[in-house]
This record gives C-alpha cells, structure tokens and sequence, in this order.
C-alpha cells in the first residue's frame, strides 16, 4: 500500500505545476546571495559588520517563526522559496567565507606583484580555496533547505504540494501514506544532493584538478 501510494506520489510530483521546485529555486538564491554577500563582506569591513548580526539572526531563528510571520506577506504559494532561501543563506555564506580566509596569503601576495588579472586569480588562488568549503556547505544547505521548505509547504498548504499532501494524509490519518510522502522527500533531497554535488565536483576538477573529500 505505501509503496503503491508513493508511485502515485512520484507522479504527482511530476504533474503538480513545478512547486516543488520551488524549494530549489529558494536553494539557488540562497546560494547565489550568499556569494555575493561573503565577497562583500570580505572586501569591505563594514559590510562584513553589517551582515555578521543578520546571519547569526536568521540562524538562532526557529524556522516555524519564520514561516508564520513570514505568512503575513508571502502568499504560501511563494513561502518555500522564501523559507528555503533563508535557511539556505547563512549557511553558505558562512562556508563561503571560510574558505575566503582560507586562501593562502602567500599566493595573493605573488598575484599582486606579478599583477595577474582577475580571472587568473580567481583560478590560481581563489576557487581553489571557496569550493571545497562551499561543498561542505552545499551539503549541509541541501537537507536544511528541503526540510525547512516541505514544512513551509505543510503551513501555507499551496495546492498540489508535497507540503499539502502531507497535511492532506495526517488529517486523514493516512499512515501509509504519510510514510509514502516522507520516503519521496528523502528519495528528492538525497537525489539532488548528489547530482548538485556530482557536478561541483566536475567544476571544482576542472578548476583545481581534484577532488574535494567528503
């Protein structure tokens, strides 16, 4: 019975009008500020002061408070991407940074006095440093982020949603399926985190060539 119920789900999913993927698109946003902030940060120190107390903020918040106030503007529709995008956000700009204070200075120092252009910096010294840590945190944002989306979905209950189909079988005390639904959710996180990962991993070869271990 549940796993006649989660085929049913795997084809639902592919029929619900993409909001599923609207976990990955909050994942993607995430990801792409929280680069765009860490360069800010460790370029300029203000910036740096600015953003410290925010992420240690959206960190320290429970997610079911963020998703509830976030309910007083967000139509549910759009609150996974929201809450996705948040939970995602600190966690990646924390790697990011981490592997920005990572780079040897060493090798800065001889990029400046050979006045190498961006590009070959970003190569030489750079990515090499960011991507392995951005890996790790890629790993950890993944889970964090599908969790923290479904639960959004299961508050604002958009239409066809995996979130509402998991308030659709508890308020229907549909064990079976309740199991089936959560089983696709791990089948969806895990799935993605190893594509997503899988190709970091053929850039970071690319750029480094190796490997960056688990």
């Amino acid at each position: 019975m549940a796993a006649r119920t989660s085929a049913q789900g795997l084809c639902g999913l592919h029929t619900d009008n993409g909001r599923s993927r609207r976990i990955l698109l909050g994942f993607v946003l995430g990801a792409v500020f929280s680069v765009v902030l860490a360069v800010c940060a460790a370029r300029w120190s203000a910036a740096d002061a600015l953003l410290a107390p925010v992420m240690q903020l959206v960190k320290a918040t429970p997610v079911a408070s963020f998703i509830i106030l976030a309910l007083v503007w967000v139509r549910g529709a759009s609150l996974s991407v929201l809450i996705s995008f948040l939970m995602v956000l600190p966690v990646l700009y924390g790697a990011v940074r981490t592997g920005i204070q990572s780079a040897d200075p060493q090798l800065l120092e001889m990029t400046k006095v050979f006045r190498l252009p961006l590009s070959r910096r970003l190569r030489a010294v750079w990515l090499p440093a960011v991507l392995p840590a951005f890996r790790q945190g890629c790993s950890v944002a993944l889970g964090i982020c599908w969790k923290s989306g479904v639960a959004a979905e299961v508050i604002g209950l958009p239409n066809g949603s995996i979130g509402d189909a998991l308030y659709r079988a508890k308020i229907t005390l549909s064990t079976g399926e309740l199991f089936a639904w959560t089983f696709v959710i791990i089948l969806l996180s895990a799935g993605f985190e190893k594509l997503f990962l899988l190709l970091l991993d053929c850039v970071t070869r690319a750029v480094t060539g190796e490997v960056p271990q688990c």
